[in-house]
């Protein structure tokens, strides 16, 4: 159940949203919970909240299964990357906004430097047990069609984490309600922010 956000929770939100001027991208493992954080984040902040992988969808008119099924993932992969660009470069009349992206988005150099450059990342990350808890609940997942779950997501994880390792912010999403992830990410998107030099002043 969603609880409604304590006013201290959106002061800081508020606060932080004065200071953004980029997208916030959530990168890290299926089954991290990037999109229902993303969306409460976005809700909190005031903004758009974008799904990678739903606009990925809405432009092949496939569904990601099919997707793979019918082109591959090499295919998939290069269709993530145009679409995420357009995402972060599209984003209308304010810069803000969040956007989930889905597990294999950030390895992709060229996807990893454009959202280096053009927005902040934050890697979600998850234990093993609780990806492997949460991605059996739907039954959607190209990457652990073909054998054991678990096994994968490991191999998984040993494959992407160095790519994941080079967003800026982590946050834990672990067995927690979620509103408590959210929380997180917004005191460690205020962190980040704290730490970043002053803009001087233009000449």
């Amino acid at each position: 159940m969603d609880h409604e956000h304590r006013p201290d929770e959106t002061a800081l939100a508020a606060a932080l949203r004065a200071r953004l001027d980029r997208p916030v991208v959530l990168v890290g493992m299926m089954g991290v919970g990037k999109s229902s954080v993303g969306r409460r984040l976005a809700a909190l902040l005031g903004c758009d909240f974008v799904d990678a992988d739903e606009a990925i969808e809405e432009a092949a008119q496939l569904s990601i299964p099919e997707i793979f099924a019918t082109y591959g993932e090499a295919m998939f992969r290069d269709g993530e990357r145009r679409v995420i660009a357009r995402l972060i470069d599209g984003t209308g009349s304010t810069p803000l906004r969040v956007i989930a992206t889905g597990g294999g988005a950030f390895v992709n150099p060229e996807t990893r430097a454009l959202i280096a450059t053009r927005g902040i990342a934050v890697w979600l990350d998850a234990s093993l047990d609780t990806l492997v808890e949460r991605t059996a609940r739907r039954d959607n997942r190209p990457l652990l069609k073909d054998g054991n779950p678990r096994e994968i997501l490991a191999r998984l994880i040993a494959e992407r984490a160095p790519a994941y390792a080079e967003a800026p912010i982590r946050v834990t999403s672990g067995q927690a309600p979620q509103q408590r992830t959210v929380a997180n990410v917004i005191a460690a998107l205020t962190d980040y922010l704290d730490r970043q030099p002053a803009k001087g002043p233009h000449p």
